[in-house]
């Protein structure tokens, strides 16, 4: 049960106007969360220039990229659930300023094995995005929550594809660590911004920290919905780090020996993921999901035959990565959407379940990426890609005709 009280209303005031958030608000959120997730995803295109700095080779190097997403991970585990407890304006300022901290320790890291453990912490406090979303979530009309949630979701993925660009740029001219200096700066600045910004959010009713823990596990044994879409989700994401882990050392190496400035700026060939995220998310709020989800798994599968002639073709590497970009990101913002409709009340812990299941995923996949290609090269890698997109439009065709047949495609 909620209780009204005058620290709750400007939040649901902010909702209630007219039915619409502002386009200020959103955009602000879109921004924050972009730059937030940003922080998982500088380290890659440094990979070689820092593998070369502290004298460790290639397949020791791609764990740093594995050390963000277990950070995140456990992020997404044990702070994105105080969404549902805490005030949070004050949760989403506190962690970005524990991010800007987190960043900073990168950026001054004496040693290989600091630089790890500064990476899990910035990958833990950087779940500050997986806040926003849910908050959007909650404060949109429920006709527009998809197209909302859709919104500030490309400027996340807009800030995944930025920061490799970004990070790449400014490590080739000032040294790897100007980039996290950088970041630091960037968490910094949106943390007062959002703190002014942001409506107070009381959470919607009183749930204990350990309840709220437990109810996460409650959560994916009764709703059949949550696991389905945990799976793909998981899929997905190792899909993705397969791709962008060993990306950076494809395109270090011959035939490419491209700098990390030019091998950031394929980061931008990603920007149809983007474009796809308010797209997908107006579709599902329009009812056509069996068919749309389906297209995206499509791409992903079909973008793993583009990108294994990557070696031999620059062409058919930029398609490839463009393709699977679309394709991961508009199931991803499909799932996120389809598992808020299962409670306003449950939105951080939803996410807390579906994120984990996700970057589990992913950080296997960076892992099984590195090591993949150090043994056996770039076409193996894209094989063991193309078996995972494999396995989720499997799992989608066994699953959706019964959960979809009394729907709208």
């Amino acid at each position: 049960m909620s209780v009204e009280t005058s620290r709750t209303r400007p939040a649901r005031a902010v909702a209630a106007r007219g039915g619409r958030l502002s386009r200020r608000l959103v955009a602000l959120m879109a921004i924050a969360c972009g730059a937030a997730v940003a922080n998982l995803y500088y380290v890659q295109p440094l990979l070689n220039r820092i593998a070369q700095a502290m004298h460790v080779s290639d397949g020791t190097a791609g764990v740093l990229v594995t050390c963000t997403q277990v950070g995140f991970l456990l992020g997404v585990a044990l702070l994105v659930p105080l969404g549902d407890m805490l005030e949070r304006r004050r949760l989403v300022t506190v962690l970005m300023l524990g991010a800007t901290a987190a960043a900073a320790g990168c950026a001054a890291a004496p040693g290989f094995s600091i630089l790890a453990a500064a990476l899990v912490a910035l990958g833990a406090l950087s779940v500050v995005a997986q806040v926003l979303v849910p908050l959007s979530s909650a404060l949109a009309a429920p006709e527009e929550r998809g197209q909302v949630v859709g919104t500030v979701m490309s400027g996340l993925l807009i800030g995944i594809l930025l920061a490799r660009t970004l990070s790449g740029t400014v490590g080739q001219l000032g040294g790897w660590r100007l980039s996290f200096a950088l970041a630091a700066v960037v968490m910094a600045v949106l943390a007062l911004l959002m703190w002014r910004a942001l409506p107070v959010s009381e959470p919607e009713g009183e749930v204990r920290y350990v309840e709220a823990l437990r109810s996460v596990f409650s959560l994916v044994h009764r709703e059949p919905l949550l696991r389905q879409r945990m799976a793909l989700g998981a899929l997905g994401f190792a899909g993705f780090s397969v791709l962008w882990t060993a990306l950076a050392f494809l395109l270090g190496g011959a035939p490419y020996h491209y700098g990390e400035a030019v091998i950031g700026l394929f980061g931008l060939a990603g920007a149809a993921g983007a474009a796809a995220a308010p797209v997908a998310g107006r579709l599902a709020d329009l009812g056509y999901v069996r068919v749309t989800y389906t297209v995206f798994l499509a791409c992903v599968l079909a973008s793993w035959g583009l990108l294994a002639l990557g070696r031999s073709s620059l062409v058919a590497l930029v398609a490839g990565i463009m393709l699977l970009d679309l394709g991961c990101q508009g199931s991803h913002i499909s799932n996120q959407t389809a598992i808020y409709g299962l409670g306003s009340e449950l939105r951080s812990r939803l996410t807390t379940a579906y994120m984990v299941s996700c970057f589990t995923g992913a950080s296997v996949g960076s892992l099984v990426s590195a090591v993949v290609y150090e043994a056996d090269g770039w076409r193996a890698t894209c094989a063991v890609g193309g078996g995972l997109a494999a396995t989720a439009l499997l799992l989608w065709g066994a699953t959706a005709r019964r959960r979809f047949s009394s729907g709208r495609d």
